[in-house]
């Protein structure tokens, strides 16, 4: 069976959902109402930071909780799902999507977030729309 594609990762994700933690578990607490994001709620996030804007995945998850209704967004599939959503923008870019049409990722990814050193593309074209928006590295 091929493997799926990004896209495909992105589209036959599980919506979220927030549960409570039965136990500790990543720095959370069991107890805890927890979010477990999808890809689409990570890519919606990261649509709405205005341009010239940055936010980071600490800053992501805690207001995506808050947004859902939960004390703690899960880091363990924000990350991964962070990573689809980059990858997927990636293979859009590469099809010839108008830079209007692409998820700014490089708006919450920068050279310091763990998932930058995960990306299977150069990490240069984000490093180049921080510039451009005037985000530093």
């Amino acid at each position: 069976m091929p493997k799926k594609s990004w896209a495909e990762k992105f589209e036959s994700a599980k919506p979220p959902v927030v549960k409570r933690l039965d136990k500790n578990v990543a720095g959370m607490k069991a107890g805890q109402m927890m979010l477990i994001p999808s890809p689409k709620l990570i890519d919606d996030y990261i649509r709405s930071i205005p341009e010239g804007t940055s936010s980071d995945l600490s800053e992501m998850r805690e207001e995506l909780a808050n947004q859902e209704g939960a004390e703690t967004t899960c880091p363990i599939t924000s990350g991964i799902f962070l990573r689809i959503v980059a990858e997927r923008m990636w293979d859009q870019n590469e099809q010839g999507a108008a830079m209007d049409e692409l998820t700014p990722v490089w708006r919450v990814i920068n050279t310091k977030t763990p998932t930058f050193k995960k990306l299977s593309f150069d990490g240069e074209f984000l490093i180049d729309q921080r510039r451009r928006e005037g985000l530093g590295e």
